[in-house]
């Protein structure tokens, strides 16, 4: 093989290497295969991060749904204060209300510094909203604002609680579906007593068939007659 075609064949080999390298850069990037992980994620400054963040329907729901939903979301905060979430929305205004793991009441949830906090589950804070318009399945923008002023939104996928099989990623993550009123026991009406047919006879009235001593005469039997005074 001659000097040129020797020059030649090495040059064609170390541009196909050089390709395939570009070629396998490229296509491993995550911006180019534009992958987006399965739950949405977003973040504030350069200290919060909200992961996993999902709206969670009630059990059995699909389609187009309007009522209670609960929103799940783990919030770390990295800086050296603790940050206070205010408020989450989600859709156009529905607003959650947020309790703690004991279902206590909360204004806010404060996120540690250096910490982070799961909400929503068992054993963790929870933020729920009474009526929410979503379609399961699809996304809802989500609004997280602190009490800094600072906000974020995110799109959140929504999921059933459980689908008809009683399975799902976020089984125990939905609403908590109200308790239904048992209705109170009216007292039993006392039992009537048997009737005789004949009515009570008043006070100081005289019994037919008594004898005029009070005395009561048997069945059958013939009062005597009561001598004629001389």
């Amino acid at each position: 093989m001659s000097r040129s075609l020797r020059r030649g064949s090495i040059a064609a080999i170390a541009a196909i290497a050089i390709a395939s390298l570009s070629s396998c850069a490229a296509g491993n990037a995550p911006d180019t295969l534009q992958i987006k992980p399965d739950n949405a994620a977003a973040t504030l400054g350069a200290n919060l991060r909200l992961n996993n963040i999902v709206v969670v329907t009630g059990e059995g729901t699909a389609g187009d749904y309007t009522g209670p939903a609960n929103v799940v979301v783990n919030v770390a905060n990295t800086a050296t204060i603790p940050a206070e979430l205010q408020s989450i929305t989600v859709g156009n205004g529905a607003t959650a209300t947020f309790t703690d793991a004991a279902g206590a009441p909360l204004s806010s949830i404060v996120i540690p510094a250096g910490g982070a906090v799961a909400i929503g589950g068992q054993g963790n804070p929870s933020a729920s909203v009474s009526s929410a318009s979503v379609f399961v399945g699809g996304f809802v923008t989500t609004t997280f604002t602190f009490k800094d002023g600072r906000k974020v939104d995110a799109q959140a996928g929504v999921n059933p609680d459980a689908g008809e099989n009683g399975r799902g990623l976020y089984k125990g993550f939905g609403p908590t579906p109200a308790a239904s009123s048992t209705p109170s026991k009216s007292a039993s009406p006392s039992p009537a007593a048997p009737s005789t047919g004949a009515g009570t006879p008043t006070a100081g009235a005289t019994t037919p068939g008594a004898s005029p001593t009070g005395a009561a005469v048997p069945a059958g039997a013939t009062t005597p007659a009561v001598p004629a005074a001389h």
